[in-house]
């Protein structure tokens, strides 16, 4: 983050003494507190800010400098304040509002996670507030803060791949949380999804099973997305342990699209070195274009290339060859993940998150390995 760290407001916030300005705001707006609850104007004072510029910031943001909201924003967590009715439903202990953040509305897997989500929480009367951060984790920080303001009692973000301070602030203000579309016994958080790495390890195996020794990866983008990473140790791994490995020009990273299933099979098979005998895919999306591919090159699947996918989409079966993928009940997920969250809130102490199983779906797209061909051969 630019500017003044979170963390260190929180280190500043719990290491002054008493005699210290920080100390003595903090300990004002404990006794307003005690009559009421801390007004904008002890906002306004800790951020060194008129009243008029903390209301903007909440209201109409695009006034106000980056530098000037982050004070702001920084100075109501610090005092744990929200703005209007925010505040107002905090004061009654419900808001009746939760919220999600996930990285995309262009695939259909978070959408169905939201559709699960939303139908649970409707039947609890709990209204469920979207928020995209088009992968991008300073997105979603931005968004779960402002979700904070508006008073949800519950929140649920894709992935672990967020900037501490995402969770810092939501443990600060104690709204129970949980991590979806990923598990790891380890995690810090309570994670409502499926082992990732497990889910590669499984497929790179019936691959290498089938006698497969050559292979590509054609896979999302893995910065900022712990999920992808995860996918793409356990082909590693997996490979690693039978003496194989993907070579570098073979590692396509890109957009979750049928373009980029396509660019990439052209690309790996016009290398001048060994053709692989399998490509394994991050998504349904992207081994949709390998196989569109395939077509116009007149490689034949699977008899010269096996390839697999993830996500199980429809149109994988519709397709043919029929596409060898995984799929993942992402509605459970969402159900899951809201239910967890619901148990918080009513004040029981649900299990450390959720694992749901990964299942390998084998159809036409993968077969037993043939020599791998040169190029030009």
């Amino acid at each position: 983050m630019s500017g003044f760290p979170f963390r260190r407001l929180l280190f500043q916030l719990m290491s002054d003494t008493p005699d210290s300005p920080a100390a003595a705001r903090t300990q004002t707006s404990r006794v307003r507190r005690g009559t009421g609850r801390t007004v904008l104007s002890d906002v306004a004072k800790l951020a060194g800010v008129s009243t008029a510029t903390v209301s903007r910031v909440y209201n109409e943001p695009d006034k106000v400098s980056a530098a000037v909201r982050e004070r702001v924003e920084h100075a109501a967590v610090a005092l744990n304040w929200f703005p209007n009715a925010a505040g107002r439903a905090l004061a009654s202990t419900r808001s009746h509002i939760a919220g999600i953040i996930i990285p995309t509305l262009d695939d259909q897997v978070f959408a169905s996670q939201v559709s699960g989500m939303q139908a649970a929480f409707a039947a609890r009367g709990i209204t469920l507030v979207l928020g995209c951060s088009n992968y991008d984790p300073a997105q979603a920080l931005v968004q779960v803060r402002a979700m904070l303001a508006r008073g949800v009692e519950a929140m649920a973000v894709v992935g672990e791949a967020h900037p501490p301070e995402l969770f810092d602030a939501l443990r600060l203000y104690r709204v129970p949380y949980a991590v979806t579309y990923a598990y790891r016994k380890d995690s810090p958080h309570d994670c409502i999804g499926f082992d990732n790495f497990a889910a590669y390890v499984q497929m790179t195996e019936h691959l290498i099973g089938l006698g497969h020794r050559s292979f590509a990866v054609c896979i999302q983008p893995t910065r900022d997305n712990d999920r992808v990473q995860a996918r793409l140790a356990g082909i590693r791994a997996t490979l690693e342990r039978h003496g194989l490995a993907v070579r570098p020009e073979h590692l396509c990273e890109g957009e979750s699209t049928i373009a980029f299933g396509r660019r990439s099979l052209r690309s790996i098979w016009q290398a001048s070195c060994e053709r692989p005998s399998a490509i394994m895919c991050g998504n349904d999306h992207i081994a949709l274009g390998v196989l569109r591919e395939a077509q116009e090159l007149g490689i034949a699947i699977p008899g010269e290339l096996s390839v697999t996918g993830f996500d199980d989409l429809e149109i994988g079966k519709a397709m043919r060859p029929t596409l060898t993928t995984m799929r993942v009940d992402t509605y459970e997920i969402g159900k899951l993940a809201a239910q967890h969250l619901l148990d918080v809130l009513d004040g029981k102490r649900p299990q450390h998150g959720h694992e749901v199983r990964a299942v390998l779906h084998i159809r036409e797209s993968s077969g037993p390995a043939r020599r791998a061909a040169t190029a030009g051969g």
